[in-house]
């Protein structure tokens, strides 16, 4: 029996998608399933809508679904089985086909192929070769491998320390009885060995370390302090946010009742990044993670390759599953609540730079992975004679008060060009027509301009 859908849906190719106006492009088709499970292991096909989305359906029976079927499955290798359904789509029939699989590099026709936003290409020597490693990627992970350390090289203080707060954060259920018995629970012993991603999170005279230093200007010319932090990641990762937390700029803001530090770069973006970087970097390469501040800006650096196929954007806004380097000590950081959820790292970065009008960047490089938090001149605030009494503002926009809330326009509109004025209107507490008048000023001033219809497009600042 067909499956029916509502009316007046629109489609859109995308990386797990693919769009067949007819079966008379099967061979197309095919060769569109294997790029996809090349790149994400699973997708689905539609036969009966074209490119742009427009269902036009085709005349189906039983022998045109076996047909797909087999043209799928005898044209892959290795074999796959997809779910080949007749549907309806906008009153019209079509076939919807679904796919999956864990055995890449999948070939079709003899060829492999891997997706690239909305197209096919022919997979390069290297997306092969990573391909078959990764086919086998459990046996080739460093954090999984033996390491030579012995039971007693572990701090039982720091298991102790981890096991407390996981049972806090109420995401394990059993309490310390020996340190074996514990790191077994946790799966960093096998086969009686101590596994390599126990060392790095609780073995004593650890080789983990991080270069942490502040420069005097914009490049690394001149540095003001310089150091070596070293020990276990959990401690690492407490000594490295110290580090910045000490060289970066807070104001005081005083209320009411009581006075607030409020730091030029949000603590909870800083911790994320810094956890991101330990916990998703290459541990085979001897080169250490990386803190580096300067006058105009923090970077937090870890080395390993960014997943090939992917760009940052990707997972900031929140349209790929997250791809680990290292399950198991991503594991035992969300146990935790280091890490809150898997693969939502970059997008909580991003939205509490958003929420503080701070520019962040990432960048891919060929050695690893960068997150730049770009500095500011913190603003000082002029409050009223009623404000220094109650700790409230008034909510006016004039004198300074007016080019601070500019100011925090263009802050938020260079970390995220697409935030709509409803976005900006909530995060600096202004109503939409008060974050108007603003863009318009900002625009007269040159500062400001946008790109596109105001549903969709951006902005760009100017200067």
């Amino acid at each position: 029996m067909p499956i029916s859908k509502g009316l007046g849906m629109r489609y859109r190719e995308s990386e797990t998608l693919e769009l067949k106006k007819s079966t008379s492009e099967v061979r197309e088709a095919v060769v569109s399933i294997a790029a996809i499970l090349n790149k994400h292991s699973q997708g689905k096909l539609l036969f009966g809508i074209r490119a742009n989305g427009e269902v036009i359906g085709q005349d189906v029976s039983e022998q045109t679904i076996r047909d797909v079927s087999r043209a799928i499955s005898e044209n892959i290798e290795p074999r796959i089985y997809p779910k080949v359904q007749r549907l309806k789509l906008s009153g019209k029939t079509c076939i919807r086909v679904e796919f999956s699989g864990n055995d890449s590099p999948y070939l079709a026709y003899g060829r492999a192929y891997i997706r690239v936003g909305d197209e096919d290409k022919q997979a390069s020597a290297r997306e092969l070769e990573r391909m078959f490693l990764n086919r086998n990627k459990e046996a080739f992970r460093w954090e999984s491998e033996p390491s030579t350390r012995k039971l007693s090289d572990i701090d039982e203080r720091a298991v102790k320390m981890f096991i407390k707060k996981s049972n806090l954060a109420g995401r394990i259920d059993f309490e310390f009885s020996s340190t074996r018995t514990t790191l077994t629970k946790l799966g960093l012993i096998a086969n009686g060995k101590l596994l390599k991603a126990a060392e790095v999170l609780f073995c004593r005279e650890n080789p983990l370390e991080i270069q942490a230093a502040v420069f005097a200007g914009t490049d690394k010319r001149t540095f003001l302090d310089i150091k070596q932090l070293k020990g276990k990641l959990f401690d690492l990762l407490e000594k490295s946010e110290t580090y910045i937390k000490e060289h970066i700029n807070w104001k005081v803001v005083f209320g009411k009742l009581e006075r607030q530090e409020i730091p030029e770069i949000p603590v909870d973006a800083l911790r994320e990044a810094l956890v991101n970087s330990l916990c998703h970097r290459d541990y085979r390469v001897p080169k250490g993670n990386e803190v580096a501040i300067f006058k105009d800006r923090v970077e937090i650096y870890n080395p390993g390759d960014f997943p090939e196929g992917y760009k940052p954007e990707d997972f900031i806004r929140g349209e790929e599953r997250s791809i680990l380097r290292n399950p198991l000590i991503a594991e035992i950081l969300f146990k935790s609540k280091d890490i809150e959820r898997w693969g939502s790292g970059l997008k909580r970065i991003v939205d509490e730079c958003v929420e503080s009008g701070i520019r962040v960047d990432f960048k891919a490089l060929k050695s690893g992975f960068l997150v730049i938090f770009h500095r500011q001149p913190m603003l000082a605030v002029s409050l009223s004679t009623e404000e220094k009494t109650t700790g409230k503002t008034t909510g006016k926009t004039t004198g300074k008060t007016g080019a601070k809330a500019r100011d925090r326009v263009l802050a938020l509109i260079r970390a995220n060009p697409e935030i709509t004025v409803k976005q900006l209107a909530e995060v600096i507490g202004l109503s939409t027509h008060g974050v108007d008048w603003h863009i318009r000023k900002l625009k007269q001033q040159g500062w400001l301009k946008r790109i596109g219809s105001r549903k969709a497009g951006r902005w760009e600042v100017l200067g």
